[in-house]
């Protein structure tokens, strides 16, 4: 079956992605630094300084990955809670630190109480979940009143020409990729695939106040073919 097809559905696209990121999560580091010419650890920190994180706030860190984020955070004095779906990247990031908690959960139903931490980030996760509204509004549920969301991820640009061509990129690298380091070269080409079916950064912000924040905005990264996401 076709990639498009397998993750054409919420159920098909919940299936697909866990079995994709536990077989990637032990080259998951050296392709985020690849994939973004080595800026990926720089964007990060830009969504940390923009996060007006506080020592002893609470902060949620969500699709985590390896924890880079996370670290960030409880570097800056937060106690910091990473979630993935995948057990293999909560093991990777356990194994870096104890500067932060790990645990396995999916963003679509979060294992907190509303209303617990001041601050939630996620990198390269909303563009992967199976259902973007109720992925927000968990989120929402559980930031306390005045709390914070930050978003890193991919964008999917406007302009149609440019977007061919990224697209067009990003599915020839990332299929040489797959091949080289899995013998499957779907594996890296569901970037590109995912971002085809992404509504991109304005109407993700459009739905975050759709969804009940007060304000959301996003700032380009990489000439706009990233994003990052701030809304509260």
């Amino acid at each position: 079956m076709p990639l498009a097809d397998r993750i054409a559905t919420p159920d098909g696209k919940r299936r697909y992605v866990r079995a994709l990121f536990a077989v990637i999560a032990d080259r998951y580091d050296f392709i985020t630094v690849l994939l973004s010419y080595g800026q990926d650890r720089r964007w990060k920190r830009r969504l940390v300084d923009q996060s007006g994180l506080r020592a002893g706030d609470r902060a949620l860190d969500l699709a985590t990955g390896t924890g880079d984020i996370a670290f960030a955070l409880a570097a800056r004095g937060a106690r910091v809670v990473g979630l993935d779906i995948t057990q293999r990247m909560v093991e990777l990031a356990a194994a870096k630190s104890q500067a932060a908690e790990f645990m396995v959960g999916d963003m679509l139903a979060l294992p907190f109480r509303a209303q617990t931490f001041d601050l939630v980030t996620t990198g390269y996760g909303l563009r992967n979940v199976p259902d973007l509204t109720q992925a927000i509004d968990e989120i929402r549920r559980v930031l306390k009143p005045g709390g914070r969301v930050l978003s890193l991820d991919f964008n999917r640009p406007s302009n149609p020409i440019v977007r061919a061509l990224y697209l067009a990129y990003l599915t020839v690298v990332g299929g040489m990729l797959g091949w080289v380091l899995h013998r499957d070269p779907d594996t890296y080409r569901y970037i590109p695939a995912s971002i085809r079916q992404y509504p991109g950064a304005e109407a993700v912000a459009r739905l975050m106040e759709a969804r009940g924040f007060a304000r959301a905005r996003y700032e380009p990264v990489l000439g706009g073919l990233m994003a990052l996401h701030i809304a509260d």
